[in-house]
């Protein structure tokens, strides 16, 4: 199986901290909510903040989570929730599914072979569902903060179509998302070397930036985002 990278601390800091960010989250779940059918599997859930609001939308999910700890932690958040199913997984592997669509955010970038788990995700699909994925946007943006939670690369639109491709998947749309975002993360982690946790900026941004940023982007796809948003099919 394959190895979870990164320091498991800095990523709980992250993830905490990026749990504030109420209107960018919102944003990035109605992006996915059209493909995602009736029972899709997120790959790499996190403290599920995704889960709970894609499972107000739909009759049941399945949130994933690799490692053990934060697994536990999931566990303990979503069990009373009945349409959400909790358990472990590690990409990749070599399990089938039945899904409707399998959904992954920020999760493609800590994994070596990003190839391998994209197939992965597709042998979880059925034929004709989705696989949607967001990955952090272009390389001149890895930071300290990268490195520190775990990312090996991070993607523009044409090298995450081309390892969906590889995958055997067939890309349906892929576009920039959040362009404001990633001048503010470029400056405050590549230039001030800080990381992107709870605190003003974050909620000064979440706040003020990015609704009219995206209010923007729902008129008019820009040239460059902080993540790569994109869809793709399970060949029938």
């Amino acid at each position: 199986m394959a190895e979870i990278t990164g320091d498991q601390r800095v990523q709980a800091e992250v993830l905490e901290g990026l749990a504030t960010a109420v209107n960018h989250r919102r944003w990035f779940v109605e992006l996915a909510v059209p493909y995602l059918g009736d029972n899709p599997i997120e790959i790499g859930s996190g403290l599920g903040d995704y889960a709970l609001e894609w499972a107000a939308r739909l009759p049941r999910i399945t949130a994933t989570e690799a490692d053990p700890d934060r697994l536990v932690a999931l566990k303990e958040r979503l069990a009373d929730e009945p349409n959400i199913e909790v358990r472990q997984m590690l990409l990749p592997h070599s399990e089938r599914g039945d899904h409707s669509a399998a959904v992954s955010y920020n999760v493609l970038e800590h994994i070596e072979d990003h190839v391998g788990a994209l197939r992965s995700m597709r042998d979880l699909v059925r034929p004709g569902g989705a696989v949607v994925i967001i990955v952090p946007a272009f390389q001149f943006a890895m930071s300290p903060a990268d490195i520190a939670t775990g990312h090996v690369r991070r993607y523009t639109k044409k090298t995450l179509a081309a390892a969906m491709t590889e995958a055997g998947l067939t890309v349906e749309k892929i576009h920039y998302a959040n362009a404001l975002g990633l001048i503010g993360y470029f400056m405050a982690t590549k230039v001030f070397r800080l990381m992107p946790k709870e605190g003003p900026m974050v909620k000064v941004y979440d706040t003020l930036v990015l609704p009219a940023t995206k209010a923007a982007e729902q008129l008019v796809r820009p040239p460059f985002g902080q993540s790569v948003f994109a869809v793709a099919r399970v060949p029938s």
